[in-house]
């Protein structure tokens, strides 16, 4: 199996997959262009981004190519509808950079409170304000707003509680008892979170649902003054709204994302948001320790192991979640060489479309039975052919319940 790396990783991940016999191509310049490139010489099996694009064109370069491991949680730079079109999957690690992510997001509400970059660039210009900044109002007793409870929510809940922060949360799988064992008060919708907190941080993933949802609604809601933290993709806020809220309530935001960032590692740098007096901005490196690295890392090498012994892909994320199936046909038989090939040649000729299917070896391996979900109109004729045919034990048809839930 050839594996294509587009992205810095670390040494150990590289070795992993080569003690595993696997052949490595680590190209981490590889973007773009580059990237179609590397893909088309490499005849690449499994390609493993971070930040790297992958586009339609990508995904069509190597006639190989059958799984993309984007080694971080958010994979909306991958574009997972051409990947499921092509039948190539998609897995994601999720979970593996919550600390980190935590970690910086209680570092920016702190440097909020307490102007730290303002303090720093003010000493090193040979400037003492003690005055000024001896002003902070403190984090003990104030409420802090979590929009989304996932893994990185949760990890922000527990060290936000340490501070004395009261929490409340809103997500869309949030109960009032999951709220309460954990200990966050719970919101019914995001603007209940916006009314009440003093500080609100963002962690939802980055998708069509949650495009733009942080917006003019929700600022008006928010608090005058109140702190404003978003670590996770840029496109889940209405960047005009949030200038806005800015401008007229005195609201004071901290980015480690944001529209239209640098995609290089260095290089110039010029953002209007960056010259804001109420603006933080730090440099996309929510899952930047080296902790997280070596976390994603051997989830990373742990997914494309797994797919290379056993054709499974642990954290998929494009699998569909219910298939056109409208029946379940149940073949029990013996486990000979060509049953199932005459009971899939008899589905065929009846125009039944396979979807999923799951054969189970009983002990001993005389028997099995194969349970075949199918997209079709099943007769009594078809079903009669495949209970005749050769070691064919016993055969059975439900109609599936597609309503939902």
């Amino acid at each position: 199996m050839n594996v294509l790396i587009a992205d810095g990783m670390s040494d150990s991940f590289v070795s992993t997959l080569e003690e595993a016999g696997l052949s490595v191509t680590d190209d981490p310049s590889a973007k773009g262009d580059l990237l179609v490139a590397a893909l088309n010489k490499s005849n690449a099996d499994v390609l493993v981004v971070r930040s790297t694009r992958v586009d339609a064109d990508a995904l069509s370069a190597s006639r190989n190519l059958q799984l993309v491991v984007r080694a971080g949680a958010g994979y909306d730079t991958i574009d997972v509808e051409a990947a499921s079109a092509r039948g190539i999957f998609v897995a994601n690690c999720p979970g593996k950079n919550a600390t980190a992510v935590a970690e910086l997001t209680l570092g920016l509400i702190l440097a909020l409170d307490r102007f730290l970059p303002d303090n720093v660039i003010d000493a090193r210009a040979g400037r003492w304000h003690k005055a000024k900044y001896s002003k902070a109002r403190g984090l003990k007793g104030r409420v802090l707003g979590l929009i989304g409870f996932g893994s990185i929510g949760s990890e922000v809940a527990e060290r936000a509680a340490g501070f004395g922060l009261g929490i409340v949360a809103w997500s869309r799988s949030l109960t009032p008892d999951r709220a309460r064992e954990a200990g966050v008060q719970y919101a019914k919708t995001p603007g209940e979170v916006a009314e009440v907190a003093d500080i609100v941080s963002v962690h939802v993933a980055s998708n069509p649902a949650t495009r733009g949802m942080i917006g003019a609604d929700f600022f008006s809601r928010m608090k005058p003054g109140a702190f404003f933290v978003n670590t996770t993709r840029s496109a889940v806020v209405d960047e005009k709204a949030m200038l806005d809220a800015i401008e007229q309530k005195g609201i004071r935001v901290a980015l480690d994302v944001f529209d239209g960032e640098p995609t290089g590692k260095d290089g110039p740098f010029d953002a209007a948001l960056a010259r804001h007096p109420n603006v933080y901005l730090s440099h996309h490196i929510g899952a930047s320790t080296d902790q997280a690295q070596e976390a994603i890392a051997d989830e990373s090498a742990r997914i494309i192991l797994v797919y290379n012994r056993e054709g499974r892909v642990p954290n998929c994320v494009n699998l569909a979640d219910q298939t056109p199936a409208t029946h379940q046909i149940t073949v029990r038989h013996l486990d000979k060489v060509g049953v199932l090939a005459r009971v899939f040649n008899e589905m065929g000729s009846a125009g039944w479309n396979v979807q999923e299917m799951e054969n189970l070896i009983f002990s001993g391996a005389v028997a099995a039975c194969a349970r075949i979900r199918f997209a079709g109109e099943p007769d009594d004729a078809s079903v009669e052919a495949i209970a005749q045919l050769q070691d064919v034990l016993a055969v059975t048809l439900i109609k599936l319940d597609k309503s939902p839930g």
